[in-house]
């Protein structure tokens, strides 16, 4: 067994004048006469090797030479500080042991020259190895991080919800059916909020975070079928508590993002000084101050109706930080918002509209506290009254006002990497049209 260490490539700064072995792929290769320069990427970083023909075994360095693209190999060599290599380290090589050669009759399909988006989406599974997908992910992971991190360092405590729900929660012509037990109809989750309020009225400050499912027929660049969302909720809780937690976490994200994954940004062409000024206080504005400013810029939108993905990108225009929106008409929200009791009309709701134009990250508001009302509103949106039973003995059993929201994962990715369509942001995206792979 070697005693050479196996390290991995963003390890290499610590390791240089040694002798070590990375297990990667070829990403690329370049020859000239007697040297060639194999690129390995093994998923942590991409490191220039260096091989001479008069170095290594004849058949070695000529298997090397014509070795093809994403080729599975173990090289060894000797780290070298290298300010012009990517990375600023390169590998003399000294020896290597190639894994699983590609062949030449069966290529790898992605190759440097420019291909379709349907092509590069039907293969996803390999798409991923790019240098700009790694980016993308690599920021995603460091938002899902800073999002645990900061709900479990405010005294929020994670409570999974269930996928399988008997009922809607954001309406019904959006929910996936599914076939259960005994012929019985299930849907897969719009949400877990419904079942945070349980949760929130038995630890005081809960959050879930997992899949959730919308069935809009919708083919925007802001919309998938399957996405991540994060769902705190709080007892004892108003609106502007609300705004306040969305803000803490929306600063606290983009901090981090800028902290530990600089490198990912510039790698995607990320123009972060937009994203340095993403600090509070976040400008709030009501949803008739909204249709003002939008009446100002061309917008033929009435009062009552919802913003559509233009109207957020206009008010956007506006700020150079994210945007509050508070208090639209409670008919164009759900069931469970509390009215507004100085102005019934409207809701205790507010949406985040990211700034450039990436339109809403996060929406929630105050909840409906009192049991009359909450059954007045389940019979006029015609939602069955028996699916809601144990949601109707949170007001029975120690109600109190209560407040949460969602933030949707993928829509805050494509904001943060700069990046126009939300189908990037999420490894294998479930789109209208879009099941595979």
């Amino acid at each position: 067994m070697s005693d050479i260490p196996r390290i991995t490539i963003d390890q290499c700064g610590s390791h240089a004048g040694e002798t070590v072995e990375i297990a990667g792929w070829l990403y690329n290769l370049r020859k000239s006469g007697k040297i060639i320069f194999p690129l390995i990427r093994d998923g942590r970083g991409i490191i220039q090797c260096v091989g001479l023909k008069n170095s290594l075994p004849e058949d070695l360095f000529n298997a090397l030479k014509d070795l093809t693209q994403e080729s599975s190999v173990i090289v060894r060599g000797k780290i070298r500080a290298e300010q012009r290599a990517p990375g600023g380290y390169e590998l003399d090589l000294e020896s290597a042991e190639i894994v699983q050669r590609v062949p030449e009759s069966h290529p790898y399909p992605i190759t440097p020259k420019d291909h379709g988006i349907e092509f590069l989406m039907d293969h996803r599974h390999l798409w991923l190895r790019s240098r700009r997908q790694h980016a993308i992910l690599r920021v995603r992971h460091e938002i899902i991080k800073a999002i645990r991190d900061y709900f479990d360092s405010n005294g929020f405590t994670l409570v999974d919800t269930p996928i399988f729900t008997p009922a809607a929660c954001e309406g019904t012509t959006t929910l996936f059916e599914v076939n259960y037990f005994d012929e019985e109809k299930v849907y897969l989750t719009q949400s877990g909020q419904l079942y945070n309020e349980a949760t929130a009225l038995a630890f005081g400050k809960t959050y879930c975070f997992g899949p959730t499912f919308r069935a809009e027929k919708s083919k925007t660049r802001r919309h998938l079928t399957e996405f991540w969302m994060v769902e705190p909720e709080m007892a004892y809780a108003t609106l502007e508590d609300v705004k306040n937690v969305a803000e803490g976490l929306i600063c606290f994200v983009v901090q981090r993002v800028l902290e530990n994954r600089k490198n990912d940004l510039t790698d995607l062409e990320r123009d972060t000084g937009k994203l340095e000024s993403i600090k509070p206080p976040f400008p709030r504005i009501s949803y008739d101050q909204a249709v003002e400013i939008l009446h100002r810029k061309g917008s033929q939108i009435e009062w009552g109706g919802d913003f559509g993905g233009t109207d957020e990108t206009l008010l956007s225009e506006e700020f150079d930080r994210p945007v509050m929106v508070d208090r639209y008409p409670s008919q164009v929200k759900a069931f469970y918002f509390q009215p507004d009791p100085d102005r019934p009309e409207v809701a205790l709701g507010v949406d985040v509209l990211a700034s450039e134009g990436y339109g809403e990250i996060v929406g929630g508001g105050q909840r409906i506290h009192d049991l009359a009302l909450l059954e007045k509103r389940l019979e006029e949106h015609n939602l069955p009254r028996e699916a809601f039973d144990w949601y109707l003995d949170l007001r029975r059993f120690g109600s109190v006002p209560h407040a949460g929201f969602g933030m949707g994962v993928e829509r805050c990715v494509a904001w943060l990497c700069g990046i126009e369509h939300i189908r990037e942001t999420i490894a294998f995206p479930r789109m209208l049209y879009r099941t595979r792979p």
